[in-house]
């Protein structure tokens, strides 16, 4: 997939295809790539993340810009609005879960956990990713809690496989993700904030490490010549 992406921004920001212009159909991509269709269209998403394209339904995928974003967009927000959110809703979650949770709660947290870790397949993994992140919210035993993050379980997913797909951060965050429930089967509070807020804050430091090194390879990369390597 990488690759892929990477062909299809540098034919963009080379000037390949210029802002406005629609990309060939996904048939004709795939063809010319030789990759499947799955592979493509995580590539077409990372594209449209990163601000280079839109896609329009039953018309295509069109170039909107020749250069990524500052704040991509996983679905209908920004990056910096999600994260505001994540941080102000997250971490005292995970605080109410530690005290609230029951034992099938815990149950629940620790099979998914362990599901996560032997998963070999990243699209079932970042499924199983919102999943997590859910259960903590129901562990917090507030109903609301669970209705917000529901709200952007599509934001969620989408800047989970971004994160994997651009920042190789599965492995890590499985152990981020142990460490909040280790706090939760200790019923610690204090702990279950400590970890929720190690891992947002990594999940941070990696969007930006993503965005700066695009945007470096943006303004490195020639406007002019055919996609490269």
């Amino acid at each position: 997939m990488e690759a892929v992406l990477g062909h299809l921004r540098a034919a963009i920001e080379g000037g390949e295809y210029a802002v406005g212009d629609k990309l060939p159909s996904e048939a004709e991509l795939c063809r010319r790539l030789e990759v499947s269709r799955p592979v493509l269209r995580e590539a077409l998403r990372a594209l449209q993340t990163m601000g280079l394209t839109v896609s329009r339904t039953g018309r295509g995928t069109f170039v909107v810009s020749n250069g990524p974003v500052e704040d991509p967009t996983f679905g209908d927000y920004t990056a910096s609005d999600l994260m505001e959110v994540r941080r102000h809703v997250e971490i005292p979650v995970a605080g109410y879960a530690a005290v609230r949770r029951t034992p099938e709660d815990l149950d629940h947290l620790a099979r998914l956990l362990d599901r996560m870790e032997r998963e070999s397949d990243t699209i079932a993994w970042v499924a199983m990713d919102t999943l997590f992140h859910l259960a903590v919210a129901q562990a917090a035993q507030n109903p609301v809690f669970r209705r917000v993050i529901e709200e952007i379980r599509d934001a969620l997913a989408r800047q989970s496989a971004f994160l994997n797909e651009l920042g190789g951060r599965r492995e890590q965050s499985d152990r981020e993700h142990r460490a909040i429930v280790e706090a939760l089967v200790d019923g610690s509070e204090h702990d279950a904030i400590e970890a929720m807020t190690h891992h947002l804050d990594r999940v941070g430091t990696t969007l930006t490490a993503i965005v700066r090194s695009e945007r470096a390879a943006s303004a490195d990369t020639p406007m002019k010549g055919g996609p490269q390597a």
